[in-house]
């Protein structure tokens, strides 16, 4: 009999080095799911590491390997393989930072849907309950039904302290590409989102959430919150501020970090998304902390101008970040609504002439000195400000209702 670790001469399966999935006939075995390993097609790799854990041992140390892939989707999919396991080597391996020095975590990323199968009619209730496919949730909010799907998937941060035991963790932003602004058939869209281009963002680490007021506090010695709490965003912040938080956070750390460009900002929130949200075509309370009394503008957005939809949202107040558990693909919360955000760019009414790489807009010959950027939304307005593409401005000086997150650009290997 075989070792079941050695390849068999009739032992074919699909992979290989070819690109297309079908026609790549390779040994299987061990040896079989090293060379589909080594496959460019990241669903032949996911399939491979798998498959890994049939060949004991030495199946299980490809699938830690995987953690270091260079491919996000491969460090994702040998991460929630490990996660499952109870061996205490693999809970100490995934408890570790990475060779950069960065945590694991696994996060639940969202994205809803006003559409589903008629069989969950008549299940319907005014509260939230659970269907049979897994991580898949279901609303009703007056007349309108909506399915949330919680997906998992992994996320990279790193961790600063701040001392006293207040720390601030860093996402990783891989560098991409995008399109930025918001297309012309876009509900609610501004001139001021246009024209479409597309940016080329290198990569970067973002906030995981807008800073709170006990990290403001921790640098700054001050904390200039209405709505006092340690772990609601701060707010009340002017540009200058912020900057002098970036200024002083810098000389803490001994790293570099700073306002995001507002490429930067609007390419981390949509995460490889193309849609008004991170998490889809329509927003709710249920998703996130925007303004929602009678309001003309504070309508569920995506259903319809005439439709003032309200669900749990806390009304005319911050939320504890990260406190709706709504997180896009890079690990990062709160990017729609709770608190708008500043970024380093002076205000430009549009874009033509802007710059393509990710860098930030500034003095440029038909901007204003003293207004720049704010992104995000906030606890204040309605649904319409809390797209990936909504942008305003206001003075420098003035921080009323203004929060911001941090960026520290370098040393990502992704």
């Amino acid at each position: 009999m075989n070792h079941p670790q050695q390849p068999r001469e009739y032992d074919a399966v699909l992979g290989g080095n070819s690109p297309s999935l079908e026609g790549a006939a390779v040994l299987g075995g061990i040896e079989g799911v090293k060379l589909r390993l080594q496959n460019p097609d990241a669903k032949v790799r996911i399939a491979a590491l798998e498959q890994a854990l049939n060949y004991g041992e030495q199946g299980l140390d490809l699938v830690i390997a995987g953690l270091k892939d260079k491919s996000w989707d491969i460090q994702n999919a040998a991460y929630l393989i490990l996660n499952s396991r109870t061996e205490t080597r693999i809970k100490q391996i995934l408890q570790k930072p990475n060779l950069e020095g960065l945590k694991l975590e696994q996060i639940e990323v969202v994205t809803v849907v006003d559409e589903f199968d008629d069989e969950f009619d008549d299940e319907f209730d005014e509260f939230i309950f659970k269907s049979d496919k897994v991580g898949e949730f279901q609303y009703e909010i007056g007349e309108y039904q909506f399915i949330i799907h919680r997906q998992p998937r992994i996320a990279r941060y790193f961790m600063e302290d701040l001392g006293n035991g207040v720390t601030l963790e860093m996402a990783v932003i891989p560098g991409g590409t995008f399109m930025m602004g918001s297309p012309e058939n876009e509900e609610g869209r501004s001139d001021n989102e246009s024209p479409q281009h597309q940016v080329t963002v290198p990569s970067f680490f973002m906030g995981k959430y807008p800073v709170t007021q006990a990290q403001y506090q921790a640098i700054m010695g001050t904390n200039p919150s209405f709505f006092k709490g340690s772990n609601r965003p701060v707010e009340c912040v002017s540009w200058n501020d912020a900057v002098k938080f970036c200024k002083l956070l810098s000389e803490r750390t001994g790293k570099t970090y700073r306002l995001p460009s507002e490429a930067e900002w609007e390419y981390a929130c949509r995460a490889g998304t193309t849609t008004p949200f991170h998490f889809g075509e329509t927003i709710t309370t249920h998703l996130a902390n925007y303004h929602y009394d009678n309001g003309n503008d504070s309508y569920t957005y995506g259903v319809g101008n005439d439709s003032y939809i309200y669900g749990n949202g806390i009304e005319g107040i911050t939320t504890v970040v990260g406190s709706f558990g709504v997180t896009n693909n890079f690990g990062l919360y709160d990017m729609h609504g709770n608190v708008s955000e500043w970024c380093q760019d002076n205000w430009h009414s549009n874009y033509k002439g802007a710059p393509t790489d990710g860098s930030a807009w500034l003095n440029n010959i038909i901007s204003s000195s003293d207004e720049y950027l704010m992104r995000g939304g906030s606890w204040l307005f309605g649904s319409l400000t809390c797209r990936s593409a909504y942008r305003d401005s206001n003075f420098l000086d003035d921080g009323n209702n203004i929060g911001f997150r941090v960026v520290c650009s370098g040393a990502v290997g992704t």
